[in-house]
């Protein structure tokens, strides 16, 4: 279900993309930040997928709600003339590492866990054609 929604998603980003025109340098700011707080978002949603604990609600309100939060902190930066906005990316990209960390032990643990099963069955033919012999 969730790889589908991920392929269909892609699918209309890339149609959207296609079509859209150049976006003008003054809204770039806006785009980068709220593609980084979208971004920090799906590693969230892949995080929680991964202990269980994915919920669609969730992560289409963080998706959403973050991603404008982030543009409202670059508006309200530029309005004041302070770069609020690194804030934001500060924040967002740290959470984007812890994600992405615990997506990597995840993977590396399951790697770990197939090698050592595979070293006992491994030692467990060992033993046993040992056992046949005497």
């Amino acid at each position: 279900m969730i790889i589908l929604a991920i392929i269909i998603g892609c699918v209309i980003g890339a149609m959207i993309g296609m079509n859209i025109p150049t976006i003008p340098y003054t809204y770039s700011g806006y785009l980068a930040i709220a593609i980084i707080a979208a971004l920090d978002s799906v590693f969230g949603a892949i995080t929680s997928s991964l202990k269980k604990n994915f919920d669609l609600k969730i992560f289409l309100s963080g998706f959403f709600v973050n991603a404008i939060l982030a543009m409202a902190l670059t508006y309200l930066g530029q309005k004041l003339n302070v770069d609020i906005y690194l804030a934001a990316v500060v924040v967002f990209v740290g959470r984007m590492f812890n994600n992405l960390g615990i997506i990597r032990r995840y993977y590396v643990e399951k790697i770990a866990d197939k090698k050592i099963l595979a070293k006992v069955e491994e030692v467990m033919k060992q033993v046993n054609k040992d056992d046949t012999k005497n």
